[in-house]
């Protein structure tokens, strides 16, 4: 239960959506956008938020879109992780997003929650990351397609009063050999301690980051040494965790230390698959 009043639309239409948002933050309503709400929902519970105004975009038929094309994977803001997961379009996101939360929670997690949301793990960015995806945006200068990473510097960053529309995943990504490693805590259902996911594109790996900083990351520096396949797997992973682009993250969940050693043990672990023709 939410102990305070809000208010609660339902626009059928982007346009709609936009106009509803503008005209309550001009009356002063604070209010955000919801497609799965599980994070509005718990931080409201728990009085991190207030939002006097929520505008639900779960009715608008652009944002419910899941299909392939010519180009690729068109992927809708609103479409739950399950979704995702059973449309088997993109494995690896739908790997990823098996992996967040349980079953019950993935049907109401939406790809543009997680994206958006405050916790830092943000975990389906990583295939996105990787796969050069471009995203649709809808705000006072209607819609505009902007590349994902450019967006998505460790957390979302859109123009005010700007909602995600789709996300377009190229045709090429999609069925890249790939790998997702997952280290948690101590359950299988967990925030991870780290998690990596790599694509191999023409031979060439791609990898991205969660848990181990305090945001998701991309570092085309640990992607040169772990492609430089003079060392051996031991140095190419020593190398690479001594290039993080920030400080190890460090909360109840592990120390920054820990969760160092987790990555250079699974980038190495990663690289003997590799190496051994496993991938």
């Amino acid at each position: 239960m939410i102990p305070f009043d809000f208010i609660y639309c339902r626009p059928d239409s982007l346009t709609e959506a936009l106009d509803t948002y503008r005209q309550l933050e001009a009356e002063g309503k604070s209010p955000v956008y919801y497609s799965g709400g599980s994070e509005i929902i718990t931080l409201c519970r728990a009085g991190g938020i207030r939002p006097g105004a929520v505008v639900d975009i779960k009715r608008i038929p652009d944002c419910l879109c899941l299909f392939p094309d010519d180009q690729g994977l068109n992927l809708g803001s609103a479409c739950t992780l399950n979704q995702i997961k059973e449309s088997k379009h993109f494995p690896l996101l739908g790997t990823v997003c098996g992996r967040i939360a349980d079953h019950t929670n993935q049907c109401r997690i939406t790809l543009g929650g997680n994206l958006c949301g405050s916790i830092i793990y943000r975990e389906t960015s990583l295939p996105l990351l990787l796969s050069d995806a471009k995203m649709t945006v809808f705000g006072a200068d209607g819609l505009r397609t902007i590349a994902f990473k450019d967006a998505f510097p460790g957390r979302m960053h859109l123009r005010p009063g700007e909602l995600i529309v789709q996300i377009h995943v190229p045709s090429r990504a999609l069925r890249a050999p790939s790998s997702h490693v997952k280290r948690t805590q101590n359950e299988k259902i967990d925030y991870p301690l780290v998690g990596v996911a790599a694509i191999w594109q023409d031979n060439v790996l791609k990898i991205a980051f969660s848990g181990v900083c305090a945001h998701p990351f991309r570092s085309p520096r640990m992607e040169a040494v772990l492609n430089d396949h003079g060392p051996s797997c031991a140095a190419r992973a020593d190398k690479a965790v001594s290039l993080l682009p920030k400080p190890a993250y460090s909360d109840v969940r592990g120390s920054a230390e820990y969760r160092v050693f987790v990555l250079r043990n699974t980038l190495e672990a990663l690289l003997e698959d590799w190496e051994n023709g496993q991938i």
